[in-house]
C-alpha cells in the first residue's frame, strides 16, 4: 500500500529568545546555512547603528548592503548588487519593507534568505510573499519563504510598540480571510486546503483570547509563533488565500488611494477584518475581533485609523480591483454605491464606541 504524503517547505531554524541576535553565527552554522561567514547582510538605510554593531563582529567577512526597502525597483537593484559577489545566503535585518525587498532579491539570484526581524508588524517575516510598491501602486510577488527566522526579544522590546501591536491585527485577520476562502469555495469553486486553513486558524485563535500583551515575553513568543504559522499556511496553500481576503483588499486600496495617509498594514487589515465580518452578518466574529483589537490598543473603525468614513467607503469600493480573481465578501455582495455607504455608516455606528 503506497504511503501518500505532502512535503511542506519550512524554516530550518526559528530562534525566538532574548539575545538571539548574539547567536546569529551559531544559528547559521547549526542549520548548515553558512559556516564560512560568506554572507550578504541587507539592512535598511535607516538601521540603528547599535544593531549593526552587534552583528558586525560576529561576521567580519560579510558584505553589507543598505537598501531603501519597500519598492520593486529597490529590490531589483539589490539583486543586481548581490550578483557581484559569491555568498552562502542573504540575511535581511529589519522590518517588513526590508525583509520583503531581501526575499525578492534573494529569489532573483537563487540564494536562501534568513530573516532577522526587528519588529513583528506583519506575517512577512515567514511568508512566501513579498509586498512591494511598483509603478502601478503595490504588488504581491511569490518568493521562497525564509530558510530561517531569528527574533531577538530584546530588539523587539526596543521597537515602537505600534509596530509590534500591528502584528496582532495581521494574525487575527486570518479569521476573516478564511471565511472569504470558504465563500470562494462554495460560490466560485476555489477549493480550500484543509491543512493550510488549520495553520491559519490556529494562528489566529491562539491570540484571540490570550492573556497578556506585548510587554510580556510569553505573549511576544506566541505572536511570533502565530506569524510563522501564518507563513506556513500560505506556503502549504501556494497562495495567500488563508491569510488574505477582503481585509487585505481594503488595506491595499487604502494604500493606493491615500498614500499620504498610509497606516500600518496590520492595523488596516484588522479594521478590514471586523468590517468584512460585519458584512457577512457574522456579528459574533466581528464583536470578538473588535474586543481583542481594542484590548491591545488597535483601531476598529476608520476614524481610529486617521481616515474619514467617506475615505473608507471609497477604499471598500475600490478594493476588489486590487486582487483580480480573488473572491471575497466584497465581490459577492457587489454593493451599489448607496448600499455601500449605508453599510459603512451602520458599521461605524455599531463599532465606533
Amino acid at each position: 500500500m503506497p504511503v501518500l504524503t505532502r512535503l511542506v517547505p519550512a524554516p530550518l531554524s526559528v530562534e525566538v529568545r532574548a539575545g538571539a541576535l548574539d547567536r546569529l553565527t551559531d544559528i547559521l552554522a547549526e542549520g548548515r546555512i553558512s559556516a564560512s561567514g560568506s554572507l550578504a547582510l541587507v539592512v535598511s538605510t535607516g538601521t540603528d547603528e547599535r544593531l549593526r554593531a552587534r552583528v558586525a563582529p560576529q561576521l567580519p567577512g560579510a558584505d553589507w548592503f543598505p537598501v531603501e526597502g519597500g519598492t520593486l525597483n529597490a529590490a531589483v537593484d539589490l539583486a543586481d548588487r548581490l550578483r557581484a559577489g559569491t555568498y552562502d545566503a542573504v540575511v535581511g535585518i529589519g522590518g517588513g519593507r526590508t525583509l520583503d525587498s531581501t526575499k525578492y532579491a534573494a529569489a532573483r539570484v537563487g540564494l536562501p534568505m534568513v530573516a532577522v526581524a526587528t519588529n513583528l508588524a506583519h506575517d512577512g517575516i515567514a511568508s512566501p510573499v513579498s509586498i512591494l510598491d511598483n509603478d502601478a501602486g503595490r504588488g504581491s510577488y511569490g518568493v521562497p519563504a525564509p530558510i530561517a527566522l531569528v527574533v531577538d526579544l530584546d530588539v523587539i522590546r526596543g521597537a515602537p510598540a505600534r509596530y509590534v501591536r500591528a502584528g496582532i491585527g495581521e494574525v487575527l485577520s486570518n479569521l476573516s480571510a478564511l471565511a472569504d476562502w470558504e465563500l470562494a469555495e462554495a460560490v466560485a469553486g476555489q477549493p480550500v486546503d484543509g491543512l493550510s486553513a488549520a495553520f491559519a486558524r490556529t494562528a489566529a485563535e491562539s491570540l484571540l483570547h490570550r492573556p497578556g500583551g506585548i510587554a510580556d515575553d510569553a505573549f511576544l513568543v506566541a505572536l511570533v509563533d502565530s506569524l510563522v504559522m501564518s507563513g506556513l499556511a500560505m506556503t502549504v496553500a501556494g497562495t495567500s488565500h488563508p491569510c488574505s481576503g477582503a481585509c487585505h483588499e481594503i488595506s491595499h486600496a487604502l494604500d493606493l488611494l491615500y498614500p499620504e495617509l498610509r497606516g500600518l498594514h496590520g492595523e488596516q487589515v484588522g479594521v478590514g477584518a471586523v468590517f468584512a465580518s460585519f458584512l457577512r452578518d457574522d456579528l459574533v466574529t466581528a464583536e470578538t475581533l473588535a474586543t481583542s483589537l481594542r484590548r491591545h490598543g488597535l483601531p476598529v473603525v476608520p476614524p481610529e485609523l486617521g481616515i474619514s468614513t467617506a475615505q473608507f467607503r471609497a477604499a471598500v469600493e475600490y478594493a476588489p480591483s486590487t486582487r483580480p480573481g480573488r473572491y471575497t465578501i466584497l465581490e459577492h455582495l457587489a454593493f451599489p454605491p448607496a448600499r455601500l455607504t449605508d453599510a459603512v455608516e451602520k458599521y461605524v455606528h455599531a463599532f465606533g464606541g
